[in-house]
C-alpha cells in the first residue's frame, strides 16, 4: 500500500498533555502541526491528575483554565498532611503561601478534552487518532518526519521538528536511540479510587505512614478519593498470589477508617492499576531535528504529582524557542538555529526538573525507612519543618512555586540559564 503524505513544520507524538499543549501552542503561532496518537480516545484512567499551582497558573495564561471551569467544577487542594503510626507530624496549608492559585486535581480526560478542542480552533492544527509511529525519516544526519501506521494504512508526515511526547516507555526516544538510563525506585505504587468519605476533608491531601509502608490519598473530582499504596519494587506478583485480602489488611494498618469502603469497592485486583515507579536520565533531550519532551525526556516518581506539571512546562517552553526559528514552508528541513533552540530548552528546564526529582527522591527515601531509630529519626524531621514555616514553605516552593506569576505576559515560562 503506497503511504500518504503530511507536511508539517513539527510532528509530535503522543497527544498527552506534553504533546497537546506543545500542538496547540505551534499551532497558536501559525505553524502546522500533526499531533499523531496511538490511542483513538482521551478516556484514559490512573493518568496523572495532580495540576501543581505553576501549571494551573500557566494554564490561566494560556486561556484555557475557564474552558476547564466551563465542563467541571475544579477540585482545589488546599493543604497537605503527613501522619505517621497515626500521630500528625507535618500539616502545610498552601493558601499561606501568598499566590493565588492551589493545586488542583484535574481527570486528564478532560484535560485533554480542553487541550485538543483549543487546537482545533487552529487551521494548522491536525490530531490523527489510532496513528503509531513505527519509524524516523532521516536526512543527513538530521531527523526529518515520522514514518506511521493509521487506520487507512502507512502515513509518511514530514517535518523540520519531531517531538517525542509519548511518555516514560517513550518509542521515540527508543527509535531515535537516544541514550537514557532507567532508575528503578524502591517502591511500586498500587492505584486505585473510593468514594469520598462524608468526613474527609475534600482539600486535603494525605500520606499515611506505618513503618516502611505507607500511602497516599488525594481527594479528587468528582468526591472520590484516589489512594496509592505503596508496595516493594517488583512485588506485585506475590501480592497477588496471597489474594486481595492482603490488600484490605495493608489499609485497615494504614487508614483503618476506610476498611469498609475498601472491602466494598475493591474486591479483585481488577479494581486496581500498578505503578511501576523508577525515573530516566538522559543526558541529552534531543538530537539534530528531534526534541523530547515530559516523561519522555525526565520520567519523574508521582510524589508531589509532578508529571503533568513538567510535562505541560516542557511544551510551553519548546515552543517559545522553536517557534521562531521553524522554516516558512512546511516539511522542508530546518538548520542549526532549531538545534541551538533545542539546546535552550534543555537548558532551561533541566534545573527544574533535576530539583523536583531531589525533593521525590529524598521523600522517597524518607518513607522506606523502617528501623526504630530511622522512624524516630523520620519524625523529628516532620516536626521540626512542621514548626517552621519558613523551611516549610522553602521546600514547597521548590516543587509547586517555581515560576513568577506576575502578569509580564513575557514571563510564562523560565529562561533559558
Amino acid at each position: 500500500m503506497t503511504a500518504s503524505t503530511i507536511a508539517a513544520h513539527c510532528c509530535v507524538v503522543g497527544a498527552g498533555p506534553a504533546g497537546l499543549t506543545l500542538g496547540l501552542e505551534l499551532a497558536r503561532r501559525g505553524a502546522t502541526v500533526v499531533v499523531v496518537d496511538k490511542s483513538g480516545h482521551f478516556a484514559r484512567s490512573f493518568r496523572g491528575e495532580t495540576i501543581s499551582p505553576d501549571s494551573v497558573w500557566t494554564l490561566e495564561r494560556l486561556g484555557l483554565l475557564a474552558m476547564i471551569r466551563s465542563r467541571i467544577d475544579l477540585h482545589e487542594t488546599r493543604g497537605f498532611e503527613i501522619i505517621d503510626e497515626d500521630r500528625p507530624v507535618l500539616r502545610v496549608d498552601f493558601r499561606d503561601f501568598g499566590r493565588r492559585h492551589l493545586p488542583i486535581e484535574l481527570p486528564q480526560p478532560t484535560l485533554l478534552g480542553v487541550l485538543a478542542d483549543a487546537a482545533a480552533e487552529h487551521p494548522g492544527f491536525t490530531l490523527l487518532r489510532r496513528t503509531r509511529a513505527t519509524g524516523l525519516i532521516e536526512e543527513d544526519g538530521r531527523v526529518a518526519g515520522v514514518r506511521c501506521t493509521g487506520p487507512d494504512g502507512p502515513v509518511l508526515i514530514r517535518a523540520a521538528l519531531t517531538v517525542g511526547a509519548d511518555g516514560r516507555h517513550s518509542t521515540v526516544r527508543g527509535l531515535a536511540g537516544i541514550d537514557h538510563r532507567k532508575i528503578p525506585l524502591d517502591r511500586d505504587v498500587v492505584w486505585f479510587k473510593l468514594p469520598l468519605p462524608d468526613d474527609w476533608d475534600p482539600g486535603v491531601a494525605r500520606v499515611r505512614i506505618s513503618v516502611d509502608r505507607h500511602a497516599l490519598l488525594i481527594p479528587t473530582y468528582p468526591d472520590l478519593l484516589r489512594v496509592g499504596l505503596n508496595i516493594p519494587k517488583g512485588g506485585l506478583k506475590e501480592f497477588r498470589s496471597r489474594g486481595i485480602g492482603l490488600l484490605h489488611a495493608r489499609m485497615d494498618e494504614l487508614a483503618p477508617e476506610l476498611g469498609g469502603l475498601v472491602r466494598e469497592n475493591i474486591t479483585g485486583w481488577d479494581d486496581t492499576v500498578l505503578l511501576d515507579i523508577f525515573t530516566t536520565d538522559l543526558p541529552r533531550w534531543h538530537r539534530p531535528g528531534l526534541i523530547l519532551v515530559g516523561d519522555a525526556a525526565h520520567t519523574l516518581s508521582p510524589i508531589l504529582g509532578q508529571g503533568v506539571n513538567h510535562a505541560i512546562l516542557d511544551a510551553v517552553t519548546v515552543a517559545a524557542e522553536v517557534a521562531p526559528v521553524l522554516p516558512g514552508s512546511p516539511g522542508v528541513p530546518a538548520d542549526g538555529a532549531l538545534d541551538e533552540a533545542a539546546r535552550r530548552f534543555q537548558r532551561a528546564r533541566e534545573p527544574y526538573v533535576r530539583q523536583a526529582r531531589r525533593v521525590q527522591a529524598l521523600q522517597e527515601r524518607v518513607f522506606t525507612f523502617s528501623s526504630p531509630l530511622a522512624v524516630r529519626l523520620r519524625r523529628r524531621l516532620y516536626r521540626v519543618m512542621d514548626r517552621n514555616d519558613r523551611l516549610k514553605h522553602r521546600i514547597w516552593k521548590k516543587v509547586y512555586y517555581t515560576l513568577p506569576q506576575d502578569d509580564d505576559p513575557a514571563r510564562t515560562v523560565p529562561a533559558a540559564r
